[in-house]
């Protein structure tokens, strides 16, 4: 993976592309161009992984010579592109080289065609267009910033920033950000900065004097759902997710996996394994103390039975504070979710050994891992004048799950259902907090829900599957996932968001995913073939921290914190509420993850309100 950092008609040099040195320490590229009274400028940090040479060096220029690329990313087809290349004497083996030459001979629109991750701009010299575009799951992050005659391009918003200061912050974003605890694409808290949408390409016209944007949306639709035996779909379940993994083996550096103590992981380290000549690296973090989120005694049972090479560390919160706001600079966004905390140790110690990892990410939401996904298939089952009553007991249940699902099943319509279901803080929760009506969740949902363009067959719980597939995981969990380990100049590849296995998987009746208390039912079958009962049947802890715990236990360092009348948090939240969130959790009703996207926001404005 590396960086990439473009701009039309805005000037940048090589200490603003050193911003993003993390992204790539191996090599950089910087060139300008003069082309329709215009000044482009493309940059770009390497992080060298499939060719080391010369060659793939970046901005790359076209065999033709017309179109110039900055790329970002793995695609992990790109052998079986150069098939249909054979008229081109390529100079060197990498990736880069292959799409280039690919949509200068294909147009554009082969870009659906590229199975792999990433965020690029090809700059087409004869037309005077730019094309930028971010892969259809958002494994890559791409933000935008743009003007009637000027735009820049980057993997990171600081390079935006350096060069574009003072651009304002949207309230509407902040409140967002506290019902869905992340801020989805195109949205960010910069009100002049936007994420590019995961499937969308943008076309930059600068052949005039002012520069025209064109939005699309590239992705596939959602495939029709295949009529097909249990049986014959576990056969191709096995088969797409196999060579997912065996696609995903592609390097020429060394590669390892990052290993939890659950069943996602250990499939893909198993198959990793399988077609590697040597044992793989694996590399799990724990917790000091007794605590249900330390998986280093699974993790280590799994290494020894698939034979890995095992390396683990415990850590202490010790300086936990301090942790997040560095990892809320690293990651650029406020996100409530407390996964990141593990990661960013992980990436710390996989970085001692290898270049590249393997993640078990992405199984949850196609497959219907999540607790939530149980209220569509219980849904039908409950009369609609039972569902008044149990949103009435269990709405301020002390469990998160049933808190959520009990404001969810009031609600006869699919869309409010879904954000109900997605709520961490409440709309009157957000206004006594910011003094802000939140307003841009709903139409958020509703603009995925019209790209993924589903068939009429398809039901809530297979729509809501595919929504949380292209929201939740690109703008939350990869999102943080990208930001963190390139802070660490490693690559995190996400085999099970392969485009033919999503393909297959979204193709699958929801009966062979979820059905009630049971999720993931055909990865867990295939599972059963291929691991031991002692891994399967664990109990599921997730990918967490013990904040919970820690939270309780230094909930007054945490209030005082919070509750500074000078801080830059205070300009914008109401300290007296954000008081009482504190205490609630203390008494206790778990806010973990309120408390940690506050704190978020707290270091957030510390670090880049005035910029």
């Amino acid at each position: 993976m590396c960086g990439i950092l473009g701009s039309i008609n805005i000037e940048f040099n090589e200490e603003t592309l050193n911003l993003m040195d993390h992204r790539g320490p191996d090599d950089f590229g910087l060139q300008k161009f003069s082309i329709s009274n215009h000044n482009i400028t493309f940059g770009h940090k390497r992080l060298s992984i499939v060719d080391l040479t010369k060659a793939g060096r970046q901005p790359m220029t076209s065999y033709c010579n017309e179109f110039e690329i900055i790329f970002n990313g793995e695609i992990f087809n790109h052998l079986e592109l150069r098939e249909k290349l054979k008229e081109i004497s390529f100079n060197g083996t990498s990736d880069t080289e292959t799409i280039i030459n690919y949509i200068s001979k294909y147009g554009i629109s082969s870009v659906k065609e590229f199975n792999g991750v990433f965020s690029f701009a090809i700059l087409d010299k004869r037309k005077s267009i730019i094309y930028i575009a971010r892969d259809p799951f958002g494994v890559k992050p791409l933000y935008f910033y743009r003007t009637e005659n000027s735009c820049v391009f980057s993997s990171e918003i600081k390079p935006i920033l350096n060069i574009c200061p003072n651009l304002g912050i949207d309230k509407k974003v902040i409140a967002e950000t506290l019902k869905l605890r992340y801020a989805p694409s195109p949205d960010t808290l910069f009100s002049k900065i936007e994420k590019v949408t995961p499937g969308r390409l943008i076309t930059i016209d600068f052949s005039q004097s002012e520069v025209k944007y064109q939005t699309n949306h590239y992705a596939s639709s959602v495939p029709k759902t295949q009529k097909i035996s249990f049986e014959k779909a576990l056969d191709q379940y096995e088969f797409y997710f196999e060579r997912a993994i065996k696609r995903q083996l592609l390097s020429d550096v060394e590669l390892g996996v990052l290993l939890s103590g659950g069943i996602d992981s250990a499939m893909v380290a198993y198959y990793a394994q399988k077609h590697s000549i040597k044992p793989l690296k694996a590399f799990t973090v724990g917790f000091d103390g007794e605590d249900d989120s330390d998986e280093i005694e699974d993790a280590k049972y799994t290494a020894n039975f698939l034979k890995l090479e095992h390396y683990y560390k415990k850590i202490s919160f010790a300086d936990f504070l301090s942790l997040i706001e560095k990892s809320v600079k690293i990651v650029e966004e406020p996100l409530g979710t407390t996964s990141i905390i593990p990661m960013y140790y992980l990436s710390e110690l996989a970085k001692e050994h290898v270049t590249v990892v393997l993640t078990g990410q992405g199984a949850d939401e196609p497959l219907g891992g999540y607790n939530r996904y149980q209220l569509e298939v219980l849904l039908p089952k409950i009369p609609k004048v039972m569902r008044p009553l149990i949103t009435s007991i269990f709405k301020n249940s002390k469990n998160e799950t049933l808190r959520r699902g009990a404001n969810a099943i009031k609600f006869d319509a699919f869309l409010d259902r879904v954000l109900a279901s997605y709520t961490l803080f409440d709309d009157a929760t957000i206004k006594k907090l910011i003094n802000e009506n939140e307003t841009y969740s709903k139409d958020r949902v509703s603009s995925t829900i019209k790209a993924l363009n589903f068939d009429a067959e398809k039901t809530p719980l297979d729509r809501n599957l595919s929504i949380d597939l292209r929201m939740n995981l690109a703008d939350d969990l990869l999102l943080y996932t990208d930001k963190i380990t390139m802070h660490h100049s490693i690559e995190a590849r996400v085999p099970m968001l392969d485009l033919e296995f999503i393909a297959f998987v979204e193709s699958l009746p929801h009966s062979f995913k979820v059905k009630f208390s049971k999720t993931k039912i055909i990865h867990k079958a295939l599972a059963e073939k291929i691991l031991p009962s002692e891994i399967i049947n664990r109990k599921k802890k997730a990918f967490k921290s013990p904040t919970k715990k820690w939270f309780e236990v230094h909930n007054k360092e945490i209030l005082n914190l919070l509750t500074e009348n000078n801080s830059k948090f205070s300009k914008y939240f109401n300290v007296i509420e954000v008081a009482k969130i504190i205490e609630s959790h203390k008494l206790g009703i778990n806010k973990e993850k309120e408390i940690f996207l506050l704190l978020n926001f707290y270091f957030w404005f510390k670090n880049f309100d005035g910029y």
